[in-house]
C-alpha cells in the first residue's frame, strides 16, 4: 500500500502563497510570488496535487518543477563533487599520463612537489572543492616568515611549487568543465640570479692550489662554460682533439644519464689553449679504464655534491675567497669572454644559449665594454675627427684591462 505524502498550500506574512511537503526525508518549501486567493490556490493545488502523485510513484524531479531552486542548486554541486574525482586520485592520474615526457630529475622534483605540498595541502577535497581564496592562502602560507623574521622559501622556490598545481588545475578544469580557479594568478616577482664570477687572479689561485688530481677538471670549467652535468656526464668520444671541439650531447644528473637542458644545449664547444692542454694531460689518467674524460678510480662519473663539498669548498676556504657554487665558473667563463672582446653571438652558442639576450641582461654589469656605455666609442671618434681636440684630454673612459674587473 502507498504511503500518503502530506503536502499543502501555505501563506507567508507577505501575503503570497507557499508549496510546503517534505521529499526524501525533509520538509520543503517553495515560495512563489501568487497573492493569496481563490483562484491562485486552486491553480496550486493541481500543482501540489501533481507532486505528491510523482513522490509517491518515485518519480518527481524536483527540478522541473522548482529550477531556480536553492535546493536544486545544492543538489547539483553534490552531484558534481560526486562525479569528479579527488584532487589526490586526479594528481596520481595526472602524474602518471605525464611522467613519460619529462626527464627523470623533473620527474623526481614533481613528484616531491605533489608528496610534500600539493596533496598534504588539498588532496582531501575534489577538485572543484579547490577554490580561489585556498590557493592563495596556500601560496602565503609557503612565503609566511618564522618566527626569527626569516623566510624558508623564497620566491622563486614558491613559484616552483605552484607550478605543477597550475597545471594540474588546468587540465582538471579542461577535462571536467569547471572554471580553473587558479586564472589569473601570477608568479610571485623573482628577483635576478646572483651572478657572481671570479676575477682571473682568483681563477689562477685556485687552479694552482687545487688539488693535482682536480686541476684539469677546474680548468675546464673555468674557460669552457659547460654546465655541471655537462662536464660530469663528458664521455672521451665527445672529445675531438683535431678540431679542437667538446661535443655537449649528454649529461649527469642525479647519477643518471639525461639529456641536455634545452635544444640549444646541445652544441659544440671549442676548445681554449688552457682547455686543450687540460684535457690532453686528463687522457692520459682516465682515458684507458673510463668512457667519461672525469671519473672516480672505479671509471664512473663523479659526484657533483661529493667534488663540492669535499674538494671546492674546501678550497675557497683554504684561499680566503667568498663561498660561491661551483656553477660560478661557467659564469665565469662568460664574463671572461665578453671581457676579452668575443663576439656575444659565438660567447651565445659557446653557453648554449639559443640568443644573446640572456649576456646583455646577466653579464653587462660585469663587462662594460658589452654595452659600449663607458664613453670610450665616442671619445675615440672625436679624438680621430677634430685636430683641435684638446691634446692634454684625459681619456678616463678608457677601458684596456677587462679581466680584472670580471
Amino acid at each position: 500500500m502507498a504511503v500518503r505524502v502530506v503536502a499543502s498550500i501555505g501563506v507567508r506574512k507577505n501575503g503570497f502563497l507557499h508549496f510546503d511537503f517534505r521529499y526524501n526525508g525533509e520538509r520543503c518549501r517553495e515560495y512563489t510570488r501568487l497573492s493569496d486567493s481563490p483562484a491562485n490556490r486552486r491553480k496550486m493545488q493541481r500543482v501540489i496535487d501533481k507532486i505528491e502523485a510523482e513522490i509517491t510513484l518515485g518519480t518527481f524531479d524536483y527540478q522541473t518543477y522548482f529550477p531556480t531552486s536553492s535546493r536544486v542548486k545544492s543538489q547539483k554541486k553534490l552531484l558534481e563533487q560526486n562525479s569528479t574525482p579527488s584532487f589526490s586520485d586526479f594528481c596520481e592520474a595526472w602524474f602518471s599520463e605525464n611522467e613519460v615526457r619529462w626527464k627523470i630529475s623533473y620527474k623526481k622534483i614533481i613528484r616531491g612537489t605533489i608528496d610534500n605540498y600539493l596533496v598534504p595541502e588539498f588532496g582531501s577535497l575534489v577538485l572543484t572543492g579547490v577554490a580561489r581564496p585556498s590557493i592563495l592562502k596556500f601560496r602565503a602560507d609557503l612565503a609566511r616568515l618564522t618566527k626569527d623574521g626569516s623566510r624558508t622559501l623564497s620566491n622563486d622556490r614558491i613559484n616552483h611549487i605552484m607550478t605543477p598545481l597550475r597545471m594540474i588545475l588546468e587540465e582538471a578544469a579542461a577535462r571536467y568543465e569547471f572554471p580553473n580557479p587558479f586564472f589569473k594568478i601570477k608568479p610571485l616577482k623573482v628577483e635576478q640570479s646572483q651572478v657572481d664570477p671570479f676575477s682571473l687572479e682568483e681563477v689562477q689561485s685556485i687552479v694552482s692550489h687545487v688539488r693535482p688530481d682536480y686541476r684539469n677538471y677546474y680548468i675546464v670549467r673555468f674557460f669552457s662554460g659547460l654546465r655541471t652535468g655537462e662536464i660530469d656526464g663528458l664521455r672521451w668520444d665527445c672529445v675531438d682533439f683535431e678540431r679542437r671541439t667538446i661535443s655537449v650531447s649528454e649529461t649527469i644528473v642525479q647519477g643518471r644519464k639525461e639529456t641536455p637542458k634545452t635544444q640549444s644545449s646541445y652544441r659544440e664547444v671549442s676548445m681554449s689553449g688552457p682547455v686543450f692542454d687540460a684535457l690532453k694531460v686528463q687522457k692520459s689518467n682516465t682515458y684507458s679504464n673510463s668512457e667519461y674524460v672525469f671519473c672516480t678510480r672505479k671509471g664512473s662519473p663523479l659526484s657533483h655534491r661529493n667534488v663540492t663539498q669535499r674538494v671546492w669548498y674546501p678550497l675557497l676556504e683554504e684561499l680566503g675567497l667568498k663561498k660561491r657554487r661551483p656553477y660560478q665558473t661557467r659564469h665565469t667563463a662568460a664574463t671572461l669572454w665578453l671581457a676579452s672582446g668575443e663576439n656575444p653571438e659565438w660567447v651565445a652558442r659557446q653557453m648554449g644559449h639559443s640568443n644573446t639576450k640572456m649576456l646583455f641582461t646577466i653579464y653587462s654589469r660585469f663587462v662594460p665594454n658589452l654595452t659600449r656605455q663607458d664613453g670610450s666609442a665616442m671619445d675615440a671618434l672625436l679624438t680621430s675627427r677634430f685636430n683641435n681636440y684638446p691634446a692634454n684630454h684625459n681619456n678616463d673612459g678608457e677601458h684596456n684591462d677587462e679581466c680584472n674587473s670580471v
